[in-house]
C-alpha cells in the first residue's frame, strides 16, 4: 500500500499550510509524536509559513527572515515556525544538502545556539533504513518543511519530559505498531 494521497504533494485536498496543520493535529499531536506540541499549537503559538520558492536562493532568503523574525518575536506570540516550501527541494537528497546552508546561514547571522532547524521531508528517509520503513514517517510531511526551533523553548521542554532521549525510540515503537495501512487511516479523513 502506497502513504496516504492526503500527504502526497499534488493529490487533491486542502492548500499546503492546511495540510501541514493537518499533519501537525493528527500525527504530531494525535500519535504524541513531540510531547511539546500540542501546548504550542493550542496557544496559537506556531508560525505556519508558505514559501513559493522555485530555486534554493529564495527559500534561503525567506529563512534568513524567518530567523529574524522569530528572534525578534516574543515567544508568547510566536514560539515556532515551520516553513512549508512545496516548489523547491522536492527530491531529499537535495533538501539534506540544503540543511548544511541553513545551517551556515544560522551561525552568520549569530544565531547557533539561540535557534536551531529541524527538518521533514515527504520522502525523509533516516540512514540504515529502506525507502518504505514506517519508522522514516516520524519525520514525513506532506511538502518539505523547515521547523525554526527556539533552543531556550527546547530545554524548557527537555526539564519537562525528563527521558526526552527516550522521544525517538517510542515514536519509532509508536509507528510500527500503526504500520502503514494506521498512518494511511489517520488521513483517510482529510480526502
Amino acid at each position: 500500500m502506497k502513504p496516504s494521497d492526503s500527504l502526497v504533494p499534488g493529490s487533491t485536498g486542502d492548500d499546503p499550510l492546511s495540510r501541514t496543520r493537518d499533519w501537525v493535529e493528527r500525527a504530531v499531536i494525535g500519535l504524541n509524536l513531540c510531547p511539546f506540541a500540542k501546548s504550542v499549537q493550542i496557544k496559537g503559538q506556531v508560525r505556519y509559513v508558505l514559501s513559493e520558492a522555485t530555486e534554493t536562493t529564495d527559500l534561503k532568503a525567506l529563512l534568513a527572515q524567518e530567523l529574524q523574525h522569530l528572534v525578534h518575536t516574543d515567544p508568547e506570540v510566536t514560539d515556532t515556525t515551520l516553513i512549508v516550501h512545496p516548489h523547491v527541494l522536492q527530491d531529499f537528497l537535495d533538501f539534506n544538502d540544503f540543511l548544511d546552508e541553513a545551517d551556515a546561514l544560522l551561525d552568520e547571522l549569530g544565531l547557533e545556539g539561540t535557534l536551531q532547524i529541524a527538518s521533514f521531508h515527504p520522502q525523509f528517509q533516516f540512514a540504515g533504513t529502506a525507502p518504505d520503513d514506517i519508522t522514516n514517517y516520524t519525520n514525513r510531511t506532506p511538502y518539505p518543511t523547515l521547523h525554526l526551533l527556539r533552543e531556550a523553548s527546547i530545554d524548557r521542554a527537555v526539564e519537562a519530559f525528563p527521558e526526552a532521549e527516550a522521544i525517538y525510540e517510542r515514536n519509532m515503537e509508536t509507528l510500527q505498531r500503526l504500520g502503514l495501512d494506521g498512518w494511511n487511516g489517520l488521513f483517510a479523513r482529510a480526502r
